[in-house]
């Protein structure tokens, strides 16, 4: 299964700069995050426990 952007859905695959980590509040969902996303701070929402981040 690929993986896709929290943010925009966009699949990062092709992507040379992401990150990926674990929810910094509940700590058990992966937050993945593309370049574009991380560059214009856009916001993501875990699916778990709702929190929000930059």
């Amino acid at each position: 299964m690929a993986k896709k952007c929290t943010s925009c859905g966009t699949e990062i695959s092709a992507e040379k700069n992401f990150s990926c980590f674990k929810c910094p509040s509940c700590g058990e969902v992966e937050i993945v995050r593309c370049d574009r996303c991380k560059m214009n701070v856009v916001q993501y929402v875990c699916g778990k426990c709702g929190f929000k981040g930059p």
